[in-house]
């Protein structure tokens, strides 16, 4: 299966995404992801399979109930980005 990316490298079709691709994704942004991640990370997925929209910071906070200074230690400094991107969903609205 050949998978195509946009010019920030996020995955172009959500549904073609594997867990093996966020394995891959992840490493090239130097993340060893734990359970605690991908708990995250499936959180992340399923809500924007229902919404359309990748999850804010503040909506994984409220939704996820994992806090936010837990979202930067599991995804530093831009966590909604770096979790997007491993998620295989589009970046989200507000992110530069």
């Amino acid at each position: 299966m050949e998978l195509q990316f946009d010019d920030e490298g996020f995955l172009i079709d959500p549904m073609k995404w594997t867990e093996g691709v966020g394995s891959e994704l992840a490493s090239q942004i130097d993340i060893a992801l734990t359970d605690d991640h991908w708990r995250v990370i499936k959180f992340a997925r399923a809500d924007f399979e229902e919404s359309g929209e990748s999850p804010t910071v503040r909506r994984i906070s409220t939704m996820a109930d994992v806090p936010t200074k837990a979202l930067y230690g599991l995804f530093p400094k831009k966590p909604a980005k770096k979790l997007a991107f491993i998620a295989g969903i589009p970046k989200p609205k507000g992110c530069v």
